[in-house]
């Protein structure tokens, strides 16, 4: 079994990992024998093998990122995130790292035996429920027409809208990718101590804070998500592929079926309509 997580001899490319999930993920990588490229805006303070400054808002910074990447790459784990209320959250969430993978597999720098894993959310859970609209701007065959369609489309430029896409992109490019011999899988945090969610801690860290109390179980923590993630890319995986998979301590699929009441879940799978009045809320 130690020798299906042991990423010995490969290299790992990590978008997003100078903090938070992505770090963890990293730093894990690295102490399994993997060779680290880091790819983000800000610094990286931990020891890692190849460091690139990225803007992924702007497609000249991705695309010269894309050049400093040696062949070959055996796992890429695309961690990049932002909160609501930053600019260009669909270019950095979703569509710079759509960019990022195809480019490195249309060039050979990613191939067969490869793996891709997303950091998704929790918050993407309604993907299903709004497919029409998430196979629609997944449709756009590159930046610039996914910047248009969510410059056309009111309220897409979001987080819920960017990992909602994230579901969808999964699910669509598991048979095309492993027709290349590449597996693609995410998983769907639920609230996580990370420094993006305690600087929105009011909404994130206090969701689910209820169920976890009741659970008497303490909020999740970044090496969980990076363990996760690992895994995911690891040979101890290699027949899963196309999953979206939860990793929140049971509270999305507890408070589904009722075992614990949660209606704002049910909100975010599509299941109920938002009602201000359910939640102690005016309209």
């Amino acid at each position: 079994m130690a020798d299906l997580v042991s990423y010995e001899g490969k290299r790992v490319l990590v978008v997003g990992g100078a903090t938070g999930m992505g770090a963890a993920a990293a730093q894990k990588a690295a102490a399994l024998g993997g060779h680290t490229i880091v790819l983000d805006i800000a610094d990286v303070t931990y020891e890692c093998g190849q460091y690139i400054n990225v803007n992924l808002g702007d497609q000249a910074s991705v695309d010269a990122a894309i050049e400093a990447i040696e062949a070959p790459v055996h796992t890429v784990l695309a961690c990049a995130g932002v909160a609501d209320g930053t600019g260009n959250l669909m270019l950095i969430n979703f569509t710079s790292q759509r960019h990022l993978i195809e480019a490195l597999i249309k060039g050979g720098k990613l191939g067969r035996g490869g793996s891709v894993s997303f950091i998704s959310s929790a918050a993407g859970l309604g993907w299903m429920s709004n497919l029409e609209q998430v196979q629609d701007f997944l449709s756009t065959p590159d930046w610039d027409t996914a910047a248009a369609w969510i410059d056309e489309n009111e309220g897409t430029d979001s987080y819920m809208f960017s990992k909602q896409a994230i579901n969808g992109y999964v699910a669509a490019q598991a048979f095309p990718f492993l027709q290349r011999g590449i597996r693609i899988n995410s998983i769907m945090p639920g609230p996580t101590d990370t420094p993006l969610a305690r600087a929105n801690a009011d909404l994130w860290l206090g969701f689910g804070a209820s169920y976890r109390e009741a659970a008497d179980v303490p909020t999740l923590v970044p090496e969980q998500m990076g363990d996760t993630l690992l895994f995911l890319s690891s040979d101890a995986a290699s027949g899963i592929n196309g999953i979206n998979l939860l990793v929140d301590q049971g509270h999305t699929n507890a408070s589904l079926v009722d075992a614990w009441d949660d209606p704002f879940v049910k909100v975010m799978a599509g299941m109920m309509d938002f009602d201000p009045a359910m939640f102690g809320m005016d309209e």
